[in-house]
This record gives C-alpha cells, structure tokens and sequence, in this order.
C-alpha cells in the first residue's frame, strides 16, 4: 500500500530524481557485472547482454553525476551511500581480478561532488532530470526482464551461474523498488510505502545480505559465519514484530541493527580489500552492501 503525501515541487523533483539515481545506478551496474561475472564462459551472449546494459547504466551514472554538481546537500553526502572510502580500491580490485570492467572515472567524479557549487533548478534541468528518469525507466525495463529470464532459466537448469537464485531474486527487487521511485517522481508524487512495508522491505534486504555473506565465507570463519547469522536472525524478528510493535519502538530497533551491520559491513569490506578474510566474496560486492545499509540508515534517521 502506497500513500501519496504531496505533489513535489520543481526543486524537490530535481534533488530527490537526482539523489535517487546517484544511488540506484550504480546499484544497478554493479549488479551487471556481477551477474556478468559469475555466468559460465559459455554463456557468451548472456555475458555481453549484462555488459551492455552494465555500460548503458554507466553513461546515465555520468549524466547524473554531472547535472548533481552543487545540487547533493553535504549532509546527504556525509552518510557514504553513494560512494564510500572504500568504492575506488574495491572497483580497482574487483576488475584487476576478474577481468572484467567499469568506469573508475565516475568513481572519481562522485569523491569530489561536495567540491562544486551550483545552484540552477531551472526550466532546462528540471527536463533533462525528466528525460534522465524516462531513460532510466526504459532501461529498467529491460534489465528487470533480463534478471527475470537468467533466473527462470536457472531454476529451470537450463544455465549455470555461480549466484544463488535467492541472490538473483534479491536483484529484481531492488530493480522493481528502484522503478517504482521513478514513476512516482515521473508523476511528481512524493509517495511512500506504510510504515511496516517500508521497513520490512529494508529489512529484509538486511537480512539477505547477511544470508549471502555467511554462504559466500569459507567455511573456516566460523565466527563471520555466526555473526551473519545473528544479524539474519535480527532482521528477521524485525520484520515479524514491526505490527506488533510502537512505530517508535520498531524505528530505534531497525536504526540500532542497521548501524550495528553498517559497522560489520566496513569491517569486512576492509578485510577483503586487505586479504584477511577467507571467502568468495568479491570486495565490490561487500562495498556495495555497505552503500545499501549506508542509505537505509540515511532513511531510518529521516523518519
């Protein structure tokens, strides 16, 4: 159930467009190429698929970034949900082992928006915002069929890749979440899910964060491997008792964990930039798990 709070202003439709995609982009092209990255070498046309939709997200990541010059408040910044310390050596990193490749230079870009400040919210932004959206949304599209079809075939074993169904499952969520931001903004509808809707859907991709982390650690990490496994569990109950609980209640509890696996999040982030963590775990993939509980925070503390 969604509720319609306000029609958004000129400047509210350009800020929240603009912060919406500064983030989901780069989700979106991350999970590109990890998909790219884990499909089999045989699977040539399904690999060049999720490189060219990684590379087409890219050129609108760079649109973005250029028209968010000034416009990103330093406060937003601060929270590290769009880039964090770590994005450019987990970038370097990742690529250098698999091969395969993303843009740095955007990276780069992103560490120095605070720098810049300009402040036109006119007639010419507000419709390239507008025409960043629509382009968005179209591409979305294609990318949420795309996930839809490996995981059906997967499930179908008709294709091997060494990502869990659940995994890909989480993908098409977010994607699904990310596409139904725009339409609103599209609308210029400032929308928001119920309480427990909007929390739960949080949640519950803290929680699978914290499932994927424990079945991609080497089974010697025992004590990661318990700590996953506590925050899974923490999330979980959050979900189950967010109607039954104070909606004061249920926000401190979801702040408290969250900032709580944000911390376990850099920890191991920094661990598999470092080689100290035995795992499967690509350094890319912990920075952007990172950038997620990173922006859930940001929404934790705005309620």
């Amino acid at each position: 159930m969604m509720e319609v709070i306000s029609l958004l202003s000129r400047a509210d439709f350009i800020k929240i467009s603009l912060e919406i995609n500064l983030f989901f982009q780069r989700i979106m092209k991350e999970h590109l190429f990890f998909i790219e990255t884990n499909l089999q070498p045989v699977q040539t046309t399904y690999i060049k698929k999720a490189d060219d939709l990684k590379k087409a997200f890219e050129q609108l990541l760079r649109q973005t970034v250029t028209y968010s010059h000034g416009i990103t408040p330093e406060n937003m910044l601060k929270y590290n949900e769009f880039v964090t310390p770590y994005t450019l050596k987990a970038e370097e990193l990742t690529t250098k082992l698999t091969g395969a490749s993303l843009s740095t230079e955007i990276t780069k870009t992103e560490l120095k928006l605070s720098r810049i400040r300009y402040h036109d919210l006119g007639d010419r932004l507000e419709k390239a915002v507008k025409d960043l959206n629509n382009t968005s949304l179209n591409l979305l599209e294609e990318v949420i069929d795309y996930k839809r079809k490996l995981l059906s075939m997967v499930l179908e074993c008709k294709i091997f890749i060494t990502l869990y169904p659940k995994m890909l499952d989480h993908l098409i969520d977010e994607a699904e979440y990310y596409s139904e931001l725009l339409k609103s903004l599209q609308e210029r509808k400032n929308v928001r899910k119920t309480l427990c809707e909007g929390l739960n859907f949080w949640n519950n991709l803290m929680a699978e964060h914290a499932q994927f982390i424990d079945g991609m650690l080497d089974p010697t990490e025992e004590s990661l491997k318990n700590t996953s496994k506590a925050f899974s569990e923490k999330f979980e109950k959050l979900i189950e008792e967010c109607i039954k609980s104070a909606e004061e209640i249920i926000i401190k509890r979801s702040q408290t964990a969250t900032e709580e696996v944000i911390n376990f999040k850099k920890a191991a982030t920094e661990g598999l930039l470092k080689c100290e963590i035995k795992s499967i775990i690509p350094p890319l993939l912990a920075d952007h798990v990172l950038r997620e509980a990173n922006h859930y925070i940001r929404i934790l503390e705005t309620l």
